[in-house]
Formats: structure tokens, C-alpha cells, sequence
């Protein structure tokens, strides 16, 4: 705990004559502040001679800043936090709890566990546009009020979020099911409403997980999970119901994993949602994957690539045969510069045909076709039937099993040039990944003319962001021994444009690996990935790590970004 600088003599009389703290405790305190310095009430809590919430409580009363000894949810308006985000509110343990009338008019009264910090203030009255008199309470009380106050007010906020749902969305299949009673209505609500607010956030992915008393909500934003919402567990098997019923899987069956589909329509744009259900020690665990079907596809430079790895991209993928490779693990963006590419080569003259799982860009002008493991039509077999269609261009989803990749190879060097993505984490790791498929290393190195490893890292929010000084195990992970001349290191912040989080959208890294004489020959000699990776760097690679510190370096993004995003990749 951290705790101002303040007289002494004064805190120490509030806390003696408020708390259980003798006057020998607090003169041997004084003497080892005044031996090895430090704060006060750092050294009392260290040396167990009083609790945190004392300290807290005397600095309010010598402050002359409220202290509330009992918070009460259920007498807190939940009207109050409509417009405070719930993860901001989690992350600086804030919770309004009244609004008041003062001389200058109307003004929110708002309880935090630390009343130092500065910035609440200004941000909540840009989030409430209100004037704001901040009280304290304990950090435990004040995250068990938000918990408590957000859960009812997602219950208040559902019946109005329907209407606004219902009227933009088009459910398909038999989801009627459970709207027979009036019991049943606010589980609708509930599931609606989640959904809406996914896609309305740009989450990537729902889960919900069962707990012994709770089951909570998490949405992935950016690569990133967040809570939003917190339920009692009685509720957990009437929503798992809900949903498993739209995803048309079988709602009683528990004990085993399963996987369905739902789509949606939301203000018109198609939604497909990819659902998987798995059991755990306190019931179901449930995912569900948004995938915004659009027309919208981005160039590889809107998607992160500098214009030289572009230009390197477009001349790999202009040949008549051969294999290029996009490798990442799953959320890294591999189907959107697969589709990029396909963008680039669609043309009249062209005939490009694609296997997906499931098809995540509808794109105008090349055949794709969508897998089902229900009726064995899968990436083998639909590979095997576009060798009759006279294809120029495959592109295939995901290379998954050692029959895919030697149909895909094989279609490589018989005249078709085959795009697909791959599970590894670099561009080096390929090659020994497909040979532990089964694939021989003569048939990779033959075939590969390219892999392109890449991640999704998340830009600094511009209108929030700070220059940053970076500390020595910062230069050191970095792997400079001083800032550029001319480059600028920024830190994140948060502000309400980028919802606190202080970052805004995402960018690739990437390592982009051409496949020469001198990398064919260690492949078809079993050579192993930190060899392949030696003679791809002396060849001119630039690594993902190495991307990405540019992209820190150009103010892009942020050193701790790069080590959340990088860390295992070197």
C-alpha cells in the first residue's frame, strides 16, 4: 500500500486515538522511519502492528475526506454505473453511490479504495459529465458494491437492450424452445443481450465460465479477455440451454464436449457464431467464436505489413505453382491476409477455389467451399475434388492432418499455386512441423516458396498515449543499447475514447521467410528449425520479435505490448 507523505506526529495521534495502535508501537515505528526512512503507515502494516483499512481510515480523517465504514449495494441506484465502464470500474475500485445536491448544483458521489489518485476524478466527469466528491471505503468492499450493483444493473438493462435487439436481429433455426414462460423471458433477454453487446464491443469471443457460486462472462477484445459480468450459478444451466438450443446441439447431453453453429443478423450484418461446449467440475464451459461475415477486406498494407514485405508477398504469390504458408496461432489474423492475397489475385481470368472452416470472407468471384465433419466433407476430400475443377489458385484453411498437407503439396508441384495456414510458432518451425505430419522433407523443401509467420499486436491509443523512458530490463528486451535518434517510446495510459484500456485496434508483426536453395538443402536434410532459422536471418529475415520492436520504436505500440504479444517467440 502506498501511503502520502504527512506529518507524523498528527497520523500518529489519529491512529492512537482511533485504533488499537499503542503508543510503544508507534514511537518504535517512528524510530525505524527515521533509520531507514519510508512511509509511516508502510512501516506499521509491514511490522503487523495495524491493519491496511486503519491507515486508510486515520489519513481520511486527517485529509478530512470521508471514510465509509459499510458499504450498502442494494441502496445504490444502479442507474448510477450505466455509463462507467465495468472493467474501468474494476480496474481503479470505484463505485458511485449517490448523487447529491452542492452549492454549484447536482454531482455524483463516487467511493474508491484510493483517494491519491488523481485521475478519477477528471475521467469520470468526462464518462458522467458531472461534477464529482469522492469518499473511501476498503478495497474488498468497494470490489464486492461493483460486482453486486453491475450485476443488477445488467438485469435492469437487458429488457431495454431486447427491443433494440429483436428489431436488428433475425434469429434462424428452432430457438423457441424456451420462450414458452414468462420465467423463461429474462434468459432470452440475457443471451440476446450478450450477443448484441459482443458484436457492438468488436469482441472476437464469449465465454462463459461455471464457477462453485458464479459463473462469469468474459469477452476477448483486441487478443485480450476481459469480465463483464458476474451471475449467481443458478442461472448458468437455464443460459446453457439457451444457447445450446440457437447453436442446435443437443441440450441434454452434459457430459461431453460439443461443437454447433449459430447465425445471427445484426442491423444487417451477418453473424456467424461458432460455438463450443465443454464440461467442467461446475458445469459447462461455453465459447462462442464471432465471425462478422463482410465484404470489407483489407490490403496488407491496412493490415500492418510495411510496403517491402508487401511487394515480397505479391511477387511470392504470382507464381504459376508452388506453396506459401501463413503460420501463427489461432486470433493471429492468418484468414485475413490469406484473404488479402485472394483479394489481389481474383481476376476474370483466374479460376481460385477455396476450402474454409468455416468461410469467414465472402469474397465475389471465387468459389469457396465450407467443410462439414457431419457428412465427411472434409479439407482431404474437397481438396481432392478441385483437382478435377482445373483450379489455378487453392487456398486451403488449415493444413491439419498429413493427408491434407500431401494433397496440398502435391497440387504445389503439379501446376497449382496453394495457399494455407499453419499451426507453428515462426516461419522457420515449418518445415519440422510438416515432417512430424509424415510429409517428406524432399516434397516441403520442393514445394514451399514461402512462409509468412505473423501476430496481432494492439496499437497505443494516439490520444491518450505518453512518452516513455525505458528502464535497463526494457532496453535489454528490446535489444538496444540506447533509443534511436528520432524515435519516441510511448507508454499506454487510458482514456474513454480507447475505453480505458489504452489501446485502440491491432496490427500485424510478422516474419516473412523466403524459402532459397540454401534453406531447401537443410530442410531435405532433417535440419532442424534453429538451423533454418540461422540461415533465414543471414538471408535477410527480420524476426517477429524484431518487427515488433520497430513497430515500439515508430510509436506504434508499446513495449509491453511487445512482451505480451512476443514472449514465447524467442
Amino acid at each position: 500500500m502506498v501511503t502520502p507523505h504527512a506529518p507524523a506526529p498528527r497520523l500518529g495521534q489519529i491512529l492512537l486515538k482511533h485504533t488499537s495502535l499503542s503508543e510503544e508501537q508507534l514511537n518504535e515505528a517512528l524510530r525505524i522511519q527515521e533509520k531507514e526512512g519510508g512511509l509511516l503507515g508502510d512501516i506499521l502494516i509491514r511490522r503487523n502492528m495495524i491493519m491496511p483499512h486503519e491507515i486508510m481510515r486515520a489519513l481520511c480523517m486527517q485529509l478530512g475526506i470521508p471514510f465509509v465504514e459499510e458499504l450498502k449495494p442494494t441502496e445504490i441506484d444502479p442507474k448510477l454505473v450505466s455509463g462507467i465502464p465495468i472493467n474501468y470500474a474494476k480496474a481503479k475500485e470505484l463505485i458511485p453511490i449517490a448523487k447529491e445536491m452542492s452549492p454549484a448544483g447536482e454531482r455524483l458521489v463516487v467511493c474508491v479504495s484510493d483517494p491519491f489518485n488523481e485521475t478519477i476524478t477528471d475521467d469520470l466527469q468526462v464518462l458522467t459529465g458531472m461534477p464529482v466528491r469522492i469518499c473511501v471505503s476498503t478495497s474488498m468492499r468497494v470490489q464486492d458494491a461493483i460486482n453486486r450493483v453491475y450485476e443488477r444493473n445488467t438485469d435492469n438493462m437487458v429488457g431495454e437492450i431486447e427491443g433494440e435487439f429483436e428489431e436488428a436481429m433475425d434469429l434462424e433455426g428452432p430457438i423457441d424452445i424456451l420462450e414458452g414462460t414468462e420465467d423463461d423471458a429474462p434468459v432470452i433477454k440475457f443471451v440476446n443481450s450478450l450477443l448484441f453487446r459482443a458484436v457492438k464491443e468488436n469482441a472476437s469471443d464469449i465465454h462463459i465460465e461455471p464457477f462453485e457460486k458464479e459463473f462469469v462472462t468474459r469477452f476477448r477484445v483486441d487478443g485480450v479477455l476481459y469480465d463483464v459480468i458476474r451471475q449467481p450459478k443458478r442461472a448458468h444451466a437455464a443460459i446453457s440451454s439457451r444457447i445450446k438450443v440457437m447453436g442446435q446441439v443437443d441440450i441434454a447431453e452434459k457430459r461431453l464436449p460439443q461443437d454447433g453453429r449459430i447465425k445471427i443478423k445484426i442491423a444487417g450484418k451477418d453473424i456467424d457464431i461458432r460455438l463450443s461446449t465443454v464440461p467442467a467440475t461446475h458445469g459447462e464451459r461455453i465459447v462462442m467464436r464471432i465471425l462478422q461475415q463482410t465484404g470489407n477486406i483489407m490490403t496488407l498494407e491496412q493490415l500492418g505489413f510495411p510496403t517491402r514485405s508487401a511487394e515480397i508477398i505479391d511477387n511470392l504469390i504470382s507464381k504459376k505453382f508452388g506453396m506459401v504458408l501463413v503460420t501463427g496461432p489461432t486470433g493471429s489474423g492468418k484468414s485475413s491476409t490469406l484473404a488479402a492475397c485472394l483479394s489481389k489475385l481474383n481476376s476474370p481470368g483466374r479460376n481460385i477455389m477455396t476450402v474454409e472452416d468455416p468461410v469467414e470472407y465472402q469474397i465475389h468471384g471465387i468459389n469457396q467451399v465450407q467443410i462439414n465433419s457431419k457428412i465427411e466433407l472434409t479439407f482431404a476430400r474437397v481438396l481432392r475434388a478441385f483437382l478435377r475443377q482445373n483450379p489455378d489458385i487453392i487456398m486451403v484453411g488449415e493444413i491439419r492432418d498429413k493427408e491434407t498437407a500431401e494433397i496440398a503439396i502435391n497440387a504445389s508441384l503439379t501446376g497449382h499455386l496453394v495457399l494455407s495456414t499453419l499451426h507453428t510458432n515462426d516461419a522457420p518451425g515449418v518445415s519440422t512441423r510438416l515432417t512430424d505430419m509424415g510429409v517428406e522433407p524432399f516434397l516441403v523443401a520442393s514445394s514451399l516458396l514461402g512462409v509468412i509467420a505473423q501476430r496481432l499486436i494492439r496499437r497505443v491509443c494516439t490520444k491518450c498515449r505518453v512518452p516513455h523512458s525505458p528502464t535497463e530490463f526494457e532496453m535489454l528486451e528490446l535489444g538496444l543499447k540506447q533509443v534511436p535518434q528520432g524515435a519516441t517510446i510511448f507508454k499506454a495510459v487510458g482514456c474513454p475514447s480507447c475505453s480505458h484500456s489504452g489501446y485502440a485496434g491491432r496490427t500485424v508483426s510478422h516474419e516473412l521467410m523466403l524459402v532459397d536453395d540454401n534453406i531447401r538443402s537443410l530442410i531435405v536434410k532433417h535440419a532442424d528449425g534453429g538451423q533454418i532459422k540461422k540461415a533465414a536471418i543471414a538471408a535477410g529475415m527480420r524476426t517477429l520479435r524484431e518487427d515488433a520492436v520497430q513497430k515500439v520504436l515508430t510509436g506504434m505500440t508499446t513495449i509491453d505490448e511487445l512482451l505480451r504479444a512476443t514472449h514465447s517467440d524467442e
